[in-house]
């Protein structure tokens, strides 16, 4: 059985303690749960154990390499006796004490480490809210036990008795245990470590045992005179599980760039969290901490959107367990494929939830990457059903945007016509592709698509207010055209061809010109959906009439959702704002 599949099967234990604990939290009168708070602490858990797959060879791969290669003796039993276990998962401990310890120590471990505390509550989901990126560096700190001779099985057993202890450390529902406390890490001991309080911050990094911190001078007790405030001393703010795992390292390479001195732009990464060179402090300044000041975050919550927050948990924690059960017989490409429909579903929940999309958005996200994944591992019946699942659920947000606008006295709705026209139009092409022998009526309803798409556009800008970039468009079309002419395009398609790519190139140039004249970040959207429209186009002609491309589905499919996610998600942001500004101007 494979780490993953015990994970899945601890799952139930680990949402019934959750279950326990939030029981009791109410009964006290004190809960400590939030919905929004837990859904992106467990879905970061989910997160981290199905990109874990991919990470896993850096973390036992290497150990096994290493252990095979130099490790003194030849295996004599000794570890698998229980006196060997129990040293073992010591060995473990202790290398966990200063792998934790350099996690909040040195920035670019605190990069990987931060998102275990990026939570403003303290729970058992708390425990779950995993890391993605920790197996990139933290498999150095293990080296010592292949070292010792201490084979890979008993590290890998060991290693999950360390993590899964923690986990009930993790609730603020258990008081102080007297001697425990002393030896074992324990609830007590480990809410210090997550407070940023001044006294008890860099605290208590033990994982099982307490003594080594008690040891190595890192130990604070727990002082009911000073509750502990938790999260981080620089917010996170965001419900969104890619940028929780990309903050500190794009703030990092931020200041790397921005520092003047070469020594400071490797010191940036290595220096403790929080400091930064000179020139860079003085440059772009940012506010001393004040604990004083912290406050929790909590967008407003809807009950339309807690329901459709807690379903989507639900499917997402069913298809994590698939997942990651189902996985190991799976080649890696297929592997990845899957993860993207997660990662689709884990930020489309996380936006919701932080308003910055809707629901209809969300589930045209999710439905674009499942048609995707379906058609590439083979799935058909299924990928008819997300295919033109995902584009009714566009045309629906654009209806409701119209709705919205017609209710709201707004006197034009012509754009939403046209965007409604483009989606209707692909909506066909999606239906004529599917099938064998409708290719040409395929590129017909994709070719009024896009002239619907263009007169979107023209309503707001010229054709050539970008001319280098409208010759650069030109120009690639062109070369797509004579590859396919050179690759066995056939003769009569050659027009028809042709002409579809004159007017994808229209689009996408009018697109970039219209982003221009904006210069706003919803037409900079939208020109981006235009210049995947132009790729995905292209990707799909060249594997149809020149070469097959490995994995053509995950290519073509993947850039045109997201050019079709991008052209309706950024109109319709643009046409708000635009709307919202000119309201002001009225206002003034």
């Amino acid at each position: 059985m494979s780490p993953s599949q015990i994970i899945v099967l601890a799952t139930p234990v680990f949402f019934a303690l959750i279950a326990l604990e939030y029981a009791v939290g109410r009964a006290r009168g004190r809960n400590t749960y939030r919905l929004d708070d837990a859904v992106t602490s467990i879905g970061l858990g989910m997160l981290s154990q199905v990109s874990a797959v991919f990470t896993r060879l850096l973390r036992f791969g290497i150990y096994t390499a290493v252990y095979s290669l130099v490790a003194p003796t030849p295996d004599s039993g000794f570890w698998t006796t229980w006196s060997g276990w129990l040293l073992a998962l010591v060995f473990y401990d202790f290398c966990y004490y200063w792998q934790h310890r350099l996690g909040h120590t040195c920035s670019l471990f605190w990069a990987a480490h931060v998102v275990h505390h990026q939570s403003q509550d303290y729970n058992l989901s708390t425990a779950l809210r995993q890391t993605s990126s920790g197996a990139l560096f933290g498999w150095v700190f293990y080296l010592p036990m292949a070292l010792a001779g201490v084979p890979p099985l008993v590290f890998g057993v060991v290693a999950l008795v360390d993590l899964l202890y923690q986990y009930w450390i993790h609730t603020q529902q258990i008081g102080k245990l007297g001697w425990f406390d002393r030896v074992f890490a324990s609830p007590s001991n480990h809410r210090v470590h997550h407070a940023v309080n001044d006294r008890y911050l860099d605290k208590n990094y033990g994982g099982i045992l307490i003594l080594w911190d008690r040891l190595f001078g890192s130990y604070a007790d727990e002082d009911d005179r000073e509750p502990c405030v938790y999260g981080t001393r620089s917010p996170l703010n965001s419900w969104d599980p890619l940028w929780a795992n990309a903050e500190v390292y794009a703030d990092l390479a931020r200041d790397s760039w921005h520092t003047r001195r070469w020594a400071d732009k490797l010191r940036v990464w290595f220096r403790p969290p929080g400091w930064r060179p000179a020139d860079v402090s003085q440059r772009f300044p940012k506010p001393a901490f004040d604990i004083g000041q912290l406050r929790a975050f909590a967008p407003p919550l809807s009950p339309n959107v807690q329901r459709f927050a807690a379903w989507q948990f639900i499917t997402l924690l069913a298809g994590s367990g698939a997942y990651l059960w189902l996985t190991d017989s799976w080649p890696l490409w297929q592997s990845a494929v899957w993860l993207v429909v997660l990662l689709a579903g884990l930020w489309s929940v996380g936006a919701v939830m932080q308003g910055r999309i809707g629901m209809g958005e969300a589930l045209m996200i999710e439905c674009a990457a499942l048609s995707m994944a379906t058609a590439a591992t083979g799935l058909v019946d299924l990928h008819r059903l997300f295919k033109p699942l995902t584009m009714g659920f566009a045309l629906m947000v654009v209806a409701q945007a119209g709705l919205v606008a017609r209710n709201g006295g707004q006197s034009s709705t012509r754009g939403i016509g046209w965007l409604l026209t483009a989606l209707a139009a692909s909506l066909a092409g999606d239906a004529f592709l599917m099938f064998d022998g409708f290719f040409l009526p395929g590129l017909l309803a994709f070719l009024l698509a896009h002239l619907a798409y263009i007169a979107l556009l023209r309503q707001d800008a010229p054709w050539l207010a970008a001319p280098r970039a409208a010759l650069v468009i030109a120009l690639v079309g062109l070369a797509v055209f004579v590859l396919l002419w050179i690759g066995g395009l056939p003769a009569a398609l050659r027009v028809p061809v042709a002409v579809y790519v004159l007017a994808i190139a229209v689009m996408a140039s009018w697109a970039v010109s219209r982003a221009t004249v904006l210069a706003d970040g919803p037409a900079w959207t939208v020109a981006a959906g235009a210049i995947s429209f132009l790729i995905s186009d292209a990707t799909l002609a060249v594997n149809r009439f020149v070469m097959p491309l490995p994995h053509s589905a995950v290519w073509v499919l993947t850039t045109y959702y997201a050019a079709q996610c991008l052209m309706v998600m950024g109109w319709l942001r643009g046409r708000t704002a635009r709307r919202a500004s000119g309201q002001a101007d009225q206002g003034a």
